[in-house]
């Protein structure tokens, strides 16, 4: 039975002793239906609460670099917003182009998408090529699926031709009470963090390293200005702490006084509330836009900003590529207000600017941001948690911008705040710091 080894995991079992209990051959998971695909046709409110189910799956077969995680906890990204309302593309477009790849792709190409694209948990069995984990160790999970037989990947994982998103470009993702990971997948976990904290923060954490900190990045230095947009969201409430740990200064952008709050709170000093710039019906779309904020900047810090760290897109993009100093970069790694942009190209060629594409990050990445949580320098944004049985009203929360930070899923732990074995330096650190988000 499925819970005859989660039951094991739950209670600390050794990794001898999981390996002893029958892997189930079933277990629960959030997924989508391929036969769902056209349900939202016609629809303006897409919700995704009609279109992710809960119920028992099949456990595939492990291929020999892959190995099986008894999920504790999961965390709800963008990318399960776009899975469960079948947009841009339906998912199962993806899942049938790796079937094509092998029986090791055939196993994913299924009537059914189990999502999820973070989480943490305990290792319970390893593939026979699996050589530096163990059962019985306990992980986070980075989302980047690299096959290492691809030339691109020894270069940088994220120059890989055949590089995926685990959890929305393959199957067997994290929103259940088991997960199929590559070892080159699994991260050790940050021994003070619970499941909950540390499955949250490797998709958006690293996304963050590599946009400001990474060689892949707009590599920034001590002393260096930044404005981050959605200061609070899962993206920019990391870029926030990485800037200030690295020595920088952040100047963060946000909706309301209250998350102006939660920014300071953080250590980021300088904050605008975009409510505060008065730009009119047209927003940030207003073609002052730009004058307007960068006068607001300047008032905060003296100076326009190097680097400008964006992912909103449409509605932003114009207002970055102007307050951008001259030679400073704005670096993107999304476009979720939309993806047509439109800019003044002036002020990007004369004052030589620079725009860099961001996507994703590689292993090395997403080990280094979780040393800096290990160490206890960065911190989880974890704003909600939810049990796996309301996975659909976890991703609901993030479609309709209900959160701030990050929404976690519980799949095999009973609760919250379970999985620290580290209490010392959590003490040290102090528990408003892990609470910000959930004042």
């Amino acid at each position: 039975m499925a819970h005859d080894l989660l039951d094991a995991v739950r209670s600390g079992a050794s990794g001898p002793e999981l390996q002893d209990i029958d892997l189930p051959t079933r277990f629960r998971a959030a997924f989508t239906r391929k036969d769902e695909v056209g349900i939202f046709d016609g629809q303006t409110d897409k919700d995704v609460r009609k279109s992710l189910h809960v119920d028992e799956v099949d456990m595939p077969e492990l291929a020999p670099d892959e190995c099986v995680v008894a999920v504790m906890a999961a965390a709800i990204n963008f990318n399960t917003v776009w899975s469960a309302i079948f947009e841009p593309v339906p998912t199962f477009a993806f899942l049938e182009k790796f079937g094509r790849q092998g029986w090791h792709g055939a196993r994913h190409n299924l009537p059914y998408h189990i999502l999820g694209s973070d989480g943490s948990g305990v290792v319970v069995r390893t593939g026979s090529g699996v050589k530096s984990w163990k059962v019985g160790d306990k992980v986070v999970l980075s989302p980047s699926y690299v096959d290492e037989e691809d030339h691109g990947s020894y270069d940088d994982g994220m120059m890989s031709e055949s590089q995926l998103a685990w959890g929305f470009e393959t199957n067997f993702g994290s929103l259940g009470e088991y997960c199929i990971v590559k070892a080159n997948q699994l991260i050790k976990k940050p021994a003070h963090l619970s499941w909950e904290e540390a499955g949250s923060n490797t998709l958006c954490a690293a996304t963050a390293y590599r946009m400001l900190v990474g060689t892949h990045g707009a590599r920034m230095k001590q002393g260096d200005v930044v404005l981050i947009w959605g200061a609070t969201g899962g993206l920019g409430s990391f870029a926030t702490q990485l800037v200030k740990n690295g020595g920088g200064i952040p100047v963060g952008v946000v909706s309301s006084e209250e998350k102006a709050d939660i920014v300071r709170a953080q250590g980021c000093e300088h904050v605008i509330n975009r409510n505060d710039l008065n730009l009119g019906e047209q927003g940030l779309r207003n073609p002052k836009a730009g004058r307007i904020l960068g006068e607001a900047i300047r008032g905060l810090v003296g100076e326009d900003p190097g680097i400008v760290f964006e992912y909103l897109g449409r509605e932003t993009f114009g207002a970055s590529v102007y307050v951008a100093k001259r030679g400073g970069k704005v670096v993107t790694c999304g476009s979720s207000t939309g993806y047509k942009h439109e800019y003044d190209n002036r002020f990007l060629w004369m004052r030589l600017k620079s725009i860099i594409g961001s996507h994703g990050f590689n292993y090395h990445e997403a080990v280094e941001v979780n040393r800096l949580f290990s160490l206890g320098m960065i911190h989880p944004t974890l704003s909600s948690v939810f049990p796996l049985d309301e996975a659909g009203e976890a991703t609901r929360a993030v479609q309709t911008n209900q959160h701030i930070g990050k929404v976690a899923v519980l799949c095999g732990a009973t609760g919250e705040g379970q999985g620290v074995d580290d209490p010392a330096l959590r003490e040290r650190i102090g528990e408003d710091k892990f609470n910000l988000y959930r004042r």
